[in-house]
């Protein structure tokens, strides 16, 4: 009889330990709002078919968003909008800007401007939008609204710069600059500047380490940035010492530093609004596989979410569900 009562404790429990399995909630950020990740997948390598898929935190419910042929990429959401680059109404690889929900619904076009394959970002709760125009249209940034018209021009002063970011509220600019035209012509020196949102005061921030050789002509020295929700310094990928990691410098420039120390190669990535997580394009050296991570940034824990159903998976970024 004891064993009988034993063996029906240890089935009661069990089927309590299911069930608070089973209700789990998914990470969320801001206060219990509910966010998914949106990435980018290369369905057709030959057909150069780029989707845009969305997941859940913990991985599930991955969908494709855009189910569309030729190129869609996104770098940036805004809010619940999923923003993206298409080049599904022209010819192949000319890109104009659009958004959707997480869901792929809600499709709206926002400019008829023809744009580079650059990274963007928002200010003005999302009502703003700094982009980078097609070398052949223009080459300074164009600020605008969420109608595509143009609202202010911002020149940098150097032959290359692109992948505009807003900081301190919208007042300054943080891009990738370089000082000769293309990384083709020797002297390109890449890094990243910091302006005012009129282009006047530029500064350089960051520094690579003047012995490091180990970059090859075209691996990034300074990626893309973005802005930490503090908004006091900002996160880049860069090849240092033979390996591809997240490194931080803080908007006066007088700190910079490696952000983290993942086993993986590290690349495009994306913070949650209220920094508890990070998520993050993870690859191996000879990049044969690439997945999307999400980093508990309090616990420094890891969790891929991916499979490896497709080889290229990058560039995620949070949106949030309606």
């Amino acid at each position: 009889m004891k064993r009988y009562h034993y063996l029906c404790l240890l089935a009661v429990l069990l089927i309590f330990t299911l069930a608070a399995c089973q209700t789990q909630k998914l990470p969320q950020t801001n206060a219990g709002q509910e966010y998914a990740i949106a990435y980018n997948v290369l369905l057709d390598e030959e057909g150069d078919n780029y989707e845009l898929f969305a997941m859940n935190l913990d991985g599930s419910n991955k969908k494709n968003i855009s189910n569309l042929k030729g190129v869609e990429w996104t770098y940036i959401s805004v809010d619940d909008k999923v923003l993206f680059i298409s080049d599904k109404d022209t010819c192949h690889r000319c890109y104009f800007l659009y958004e959707m929900d997480y869901q792929g619904k809600q499709v709206k076009k926002i400019a008829d401007i023809k744009l580079a394959d650059s990274w963007m970002s928002s200010r003005k709760n999302g009502t703003e939008l700094i982009v980078k125009p097609h070398p052949k249209l223009d080459s300074s940034f164009y600020i605008i609204n969420r109608d595509g018209l143009i609202l202010q021009k911002v020149h940098t002063r150097l032959p290359a710069a692109s992948d505009p970011l807003f900081v301190n509220e919208g007042r300054q600019i943080v891009f990738r600059g370089g000082r000769t035209k293309s990384k083709l012509i020797d002297g390109f020196n890449e890094e990243l500047y910091l302006m005012n949102a009129d282009g006047s005061s530029r500064k350089q921030l960051t520094h690579y380490p003047p012995n490091d050789t180990t970059a090859s002509k075209f691996a990034y020295h300074a990626g893309p940035p973005k802005l930490h929700p503090s908004g006091k310094f900002v996160t880049y990928q860069s090849m240092q010492n033979g390996k591809y990691s997240l490194y931080a410098v803080s908007l006066d420039g007088k700190k910079q530093w490696k952000l983290t120390n993942n086993a993986e190669e590290e690349g495009w990535h994306d913070w949650s609004p209220d920094g508890k997580w990070l998520t993050i394009e993870l690859f191996d050296k000879d990049q044969t596989q690439f997945h999307i991570g999400l980093m508990n940034w309090e616990t420094q824990t890891m969790q891929i979410l991916t499979d490896t159903s497709y080889q290229y998976q990058q560039c995620p970024n949070f949106v949030r569900k309606r």
